[in-house]
């Protein structure tokens, strides 16, 4: 991030302080390629990734600032631009302003709200998409599938390592190339839509479109109820794939099956469309869970290959869930009870 970039955010941020009271220190919450977010007091500015779009992102947030969304999707703060909910530098970067929230503590894996995110993803799924300004953007969770697969691609990946067999687990520590390889196997059997390279076959929900633990927050910080945040890639599309993360969590292992059983029956008790009341949901999870398995691998890989070291046992997991997607069962979903 640069200096100037800082500065735009900081002064974006403190745009909200009562006016004659002094600017609160400001704090970069967050600094990767694809975002950069500030929070000074009780409001944090966001740059969003250079080249996206900035009338899909103005009709994102005019979805999150619509009544229909409220107590389901954080609302933005308005600004004073032409577009309404965002601003932009110089170069044309968006900048976005909102309520600071309190996010999920990182340390404390039991506080994570499974429940609670199962009723917001039902509540955003049940919203009417004619009801919505328009026109609705899609979902940008499959082309985001397929950048990771770039990423991976370019990633300074070693050309030789140790051999793997078509069907075994890559279990060895450092074994990217034999990684990359049951990666690049798995995303082959995806079909075009889950690629990015076709529209998707249902595109009738509204959907977060990369739901994770760290999209959510309480407003007001500390003791508000649970929102979700983080609108870059909301749109209509298939709602399984706001699922599809804990789905594929709970896949690998890395998500216990009570959680995963709480989960999906708080969806279902809120009446969340995308899977039926009662049981397996897995027809309809399977395949954006191996798509975001294999996008979670690549990413993994990727990162792996850069910082020079070996796959942790989390990434490990993703890696070996890559590998079984071409074995002879083609199942990825474990079996046993807490499946459905």
């Amino acid at each position: 991030m640069t200096t100037s970039l800082r500065d735009r955010l900081a002064a974006l941020s403190a745009t909200a302080t009562r006016e004659g009271a002094p600017a609160p220190s400001c704090e970069v919450l967050a600094d990767r390629p694809d975002g950069t977010v500030v929070r000074s007091g009780r409001t944090v500015a966001k740059a969003h990734a250079p080249d996206g779009d900035p009338r899909a992102l103005a009709a994102r947030l005019r979805i999150a600032a619509h009544p229909l969304l409220h107590g389901i999707l954080l609302p933005p703060l308005p600004v004073t631009a032409p577009d309404g909910y965002l601003t932009r530098t110089e170069e044309g970067r968006a900048l976005t302003r909102w309520p600071y929230g309190s996010p999920v503590p990182p340390d404390d894996p039991d506080a994570a709200p499974w429940e609670d995110t199962a009723r917001l993803l039902a509540g955003l799924h049940r919203v009417d998409l004619r009801q919505l300004p328009g026109p609705v953007p899609p979902m940008r969770g499959p082309a985001k599938a397929a950048r990771a697969l770039a990423r991976l691609r370019t990633a300074p990946v070693p050309s030789n390592g140790p051999a793997s067999g078509r069907h075994a687990p890559v279990t060895a520590a450092g074994a990217l190339p034999a990684a990359a390889a049951a990666v690049e196997r798995a995303w082959a059997t995806l079909p075009p839509w889950a690629r990015g390279e076709a529209p998707p076959p249902r595109t009738g929900t509204l959907c977060h479109g990369d739901l994770h633990l760290g999209q959510l927050v309480r407003h007001p910080a500390g003791d508000g109820p649970w929102l979700l945040i983080d609108i870059d890639d909301l749109g209509r599309g298939d709602g399984a794939w706001d699922l599809a993360r804990p789905a594929a969590w709970f896949a690998t292992g890395l998500l216990a099956p009570d959680l995963w059983t709480r989960f999906l029956a708080a969806y279902r008790a809120a009446g969340g469309p995308v899977v039926g009341p009662d049981g397996d949901p897995w027809p309809d999870l399977d395949l954006p869970a191996r798509t975001l398995t294999v996008q979670t691998a690549a990413l993994a890989i990727a990162k792996a290959a850069t910082a020079d070291r070996s796959l942790d046992d989390a990434e490990t997991a993703f890696v070996d869930a890559c590998a079984r997607m071409t074995s002879p069962a083609q199942q990825l979903a474990p079996a046993g009870p807490g499946v459905g």
